[in-house]
């Protein structure tokens, strides 16, 4: 096999359950569920995860831990330890690093990896041994021609397995398979495309790109069909990640319906992402404030500040100008204030134009 470039996500599997299993090693194959302090009877408190025997029984992450009860009363929870899972998380990117790979990290549990290789997958499980024998941890590595080949390959690849899905068994793999299987197509957009007869990758990479335009939009419709035809981006962008913005949110044990106290909580979360900010020796350019009425309802509204700020009181005060633009007629269960940065040096600012 000649040597080529290659495009490898690593995955680990069940990442937040395993961190906790290596501590509780006892609870191996028991439905664990993580998240909140680990209490299912707070209300409000949703899973972070789930074991593999956990999900046997319909529970997922973002559940309510009070679901996930109903659901396995044998259950056991834990709470939720982000500091540990970011340690361990560290840990397993360190080792890719003393790889011959390019590395693009995506958060706690999984990386892109560029390589050139004729041998893609004792590449990749040089990379799950070494993964497991310093830490502990399994991984999923999906091997493909582009990032959007192979983040679905890791899914197929689950658990700790490694497979390999490229333009030449795409069509194959793919093409039987719902629009919702893409990568970057969720339930709304797929339900819109199967409105327009499109249930599957291969209707779907048929299309025709103008049909798509005219429903989707001159970027978003074309780009639908090019995730069916199996392309996607391949550069591995190695440098470092740099936040764009931060936010703080909070939910209620009890809604709230006074005024005054709702403005009190939005001016306390504004005062602490302007300390974040100052701590991160950002400016901030534009507040968002978020709100959740009961049951579900979200609505968001931001303003752009008239001037770059860390200051406290400034974004603490923009914020409930904000908030004086919501109709506030109904109890609310959260509250959130974001903060846009101004670009760091030599940053420029991207353009998102994909759903």
């Amino acid at each position: 096999m000649s040597t080529k470039d290659w495009i490898l996500h690593l995955d680990l599997d069940q990442f937040i359950a395993a961190v906790e299993l290596l501590r509780h090693p006892e609870l191996r194959g028991k439905p664990v569920v993580v998240g909140g302090s680990g209490d299912p009877t707070q209300p409000r408190t949703v899973a972070a995860t789930a074991t593999y025997e956990a999900r046997e029984h319909g529970i997922h992450s973002g559940m309510p831990l009070r679901t996930a009860l109903r659901r396995c009363p044998d259950a056991i929870f834990l709470p939720s330890d982000p500091p540990a899972y970011e340690a361990a998380s560290e840990r397993v990117m360190n080792i890719l690093h003393t790889f011959p790979v390019r590395v693009e990290i995506w958060g706690w549990d999984e990386a892109f990896l560029g390589a050139t290789t004729d041998d893609p997958e004792t590449l990749a499980a040089d990379l799950q041994h070494a993964v497991h024998n310093h830490t502990g941890l399994t991984c999923s590595v999906g091997i493909g021609d582009n990032k959007h080949q192979a983040k679905l390959a890791s899914g197929f690849a689950k658990p700790a397995g490694i497979h390999r899905l490229t333009s030449d068994n795409w069509a194959e793999t793919m093409n039987h398979r719902p629009t919702q299987a893409l990568w970057g197509i969720g339930a709304r957009t797929s339900k819109k495309l199967a409105d327009l007869g499109l249930h599957t990758v291969a209707q779907l990479a048929a299309a025709d790109p103008r049909h798509l335009a005219a429903h989707f939009g001159p970027t978003n419709g074309p780009w639908y069909r090019y995730l069916a035809l199996g392309k996607g981006e391949a550069e591995i962008v190695t440098t470092p990640w740099i936040a764009r913005g931060h936010s703080r949110e909070t939910t209620f044990p009890h809604d709230l319906t006074d005024p005054a106290d709702i403005t009190h909580h939005v001016a306390a979360l504004a005062r602490q992402v302007a300390h974040d900010a100052g701590e991160a020796g950002r400016q901030v350019t534009r507040v968002t404030v978020k709100v959740r009425f009961t049951p579900f309802l979200t609505r968001t509204r931001q303003s752009k500040l008239p001037a770059t700020t860390t200051d406290p009181d400034t974004i603490a005060q923009a914020a409930v100008t904000i908030l004086h633009r919501f109709d506030l007629n109904r109890p609310i269960r959260l509250l959130g204030v974001a903060v846009e940065y101004t670009p760091p040096e030599n940053d420029q600012p991207t353009l998102v134009t994909l759903e």
